[in-house]
């Protein structure tokens, strides 16, 4: 396929999402499906199209002074390609699959128009309705920090300790181009290019032998920060598919008792085949059936108990940015109920000196530090260990990651702009009594 030809399937394609209403991967999957002719390159170059679109929906289409897929399509050449009006043009000139001729109005508009003057969503490209918990957290950086949260995420793998030294997996993979993470001292990094494909990293032998799971650096550092040791007893409550359930694995160096659920059994079934890639032996999954409490043989007996807390996921627009066009107010309110039940759960669980992990992939306040600060009046026995204080893991670069992610008084938060990484925000919290 030309250019061209890419350029009008991502016009099609964002005009399906739109009145189809599907998530952009089942409208991507589907027409793969339909369009057998188009190879892999191509299939990648149109994801790439699509994607950035959705990353910059708000100001393309105020750059264009349209709000239609080819709108928007257009715009996001201009602000995320970087793409002048020739260049633009040339893509747009008519021919056999391309789009249509460029509009003197679009011209114009092109040429002329920028964000400059827009509204901090706009200018942002997030949804109006959360430029005021936006505001809470980044004041006048808003737009700057949702622009980095719109922009292409790197591929992030975490070397397994368990396995592998991160220095011999770097060379074992510098055929994808790995470098290592800048905080994480079991990070490796891909950055990809607009049309770059994600790399068949499942293929790699690292991979197969359970050397490397894909992880993004900042649930690496979340699951370091935690401060899990060898001969704990920890248990990862809201376990999921097991990506922190792994990393807390290789952090108990196999000693210690690792207990992994979830309330959904659904998340879990990825989790045996990872555990046993990745050589853990002492994990125990515990799969929720019918109306019993899988943990109530725990009785306030937890070192750790981490919580990948149910969340808004708004720190991971990079990755999923159709999500934020899709959000709602009530989502935020669910979410915030979620977390009050299994803060107060693991409240039950962690022993007199033990500790609670909490983490959650949204940087909204009413997720992190008003939800700390509303746990702490229920729980008066907790209190939140400083930063500074769970940074050690992070050795030589401690101080420098202190002075990149926002601190307050209840955690810290990491940020694309910030840390490079997604949003993620940590809270520990000790038991005192």
């Amino acid at each position: 396929m030309t250019p061209a030809a890419r350029l009008s399937a991502a016009i099609e394609l964002i005009e399906a999402i739109d009145t189809q209403r599907v998530p952009a991967a089942k409208a991507l999957k589907e027409w793969g499906t339909a369009h057998r002719y188009a190879g892999s390159g191509d299939r990648a170059a149109i994801s790439g199209l699509v994607w950035d679109v959705l990353r910059r929906r708000a100001s393309s289409a105020w750059v264009l002074d349209n709000d239609t897929p080819r709108a928007r399509v257009l715009g996001m050449l201009k602000l995320e390609r970087g793409f002048d009006v020739e260049t633009i043009a040339a893509l747009c000139d008519g021919g056999r699959f391309a789009p249509d001729p460029l509009t003197e109005a679009e011209r114009v508009a092109l040429a002329s128009r920028s964000t400059a003057d827009a509204p901090a969503y706009i200018a942002g490209d997030y949804p109006e309705w959360l430029d005021g918990y936006l505001t809470q957290v980044f004041g006048d950086d808003r737009v700057a920090e949702a622009a980095a949260m719109a922009s292409r995420a790197p591929l992030d793998l975490r070397v397994n300790t368990l396995k592998a030294k991160r220095e011999k997996v770097l060379g074992s993979t510098a055929h994808l181009g790995t470098t290592a993470t800048p905080w994480s001292p079991i990070g490796l990094r891909i950055e990809l290019g607009a049309d770059a494909r994600n790399p068949g990293i499942h293929a790699e032998e690292d991979f197969i032998k359970g050397a490397v799971e894909v992880q993004d650096e900042g649930s690496q550092l979340a699951a370091l920060l935690s401060g899990a040791k060898p001969g704990e007893q920890v248990i990862d409550l809201c376990a999921g598919a097991g990506g922190k359930t792994l990393a807390l694995a290789a952090m108990m160096q196999g000693k210690g008792r690792l207990i992994a659920t979830d309330h959904d059994k659904r998340q879990l079934a990825p989790i045996y085949e990872r555990l046993s890639r990745a050589g853990v032996h002492n994990c125990d999954i515990r799969t929720p059936k019918g109306p019993n409490d899988t943990l109530s043989d725990i009785h306030a007996s937890a070192d750790l108990v981490l919580l990948d807390a149910p969340c808004t996921g708004t720190g991971t627009w990079r990755r999923n940015p159709d999500a934020k066009w899709r959000m709602r107010p009530g989502a935020l309110d669910m979410r915030l109920k979620d977390q009050v039940a299994v803060l107060d759960r693991a409240a039950a669980l962690v022993k007199p000196g033990g500790r609670i992990a909490y983490i959650t992939c949204s940087v909204l306040p009413q997720e992190n530090g008003e939800q700390i600060r509303a746990f702490v009046t229920r729980h008066p026995g907790f209190a939140v260990l400083p930063p500074s204080q769970i940074m050690s893991v992070l050795w030589d670069k401690a101080e420098d990651f202190a002075a990149a992610t926002l601190q307050s008084a209840e955690g810290l938060l990491m940020t694309p702009r910030r840390t490079g990484t997604d949003g993620f925000f940590v809270s520990v919290l000790a038991r005192q009594t």
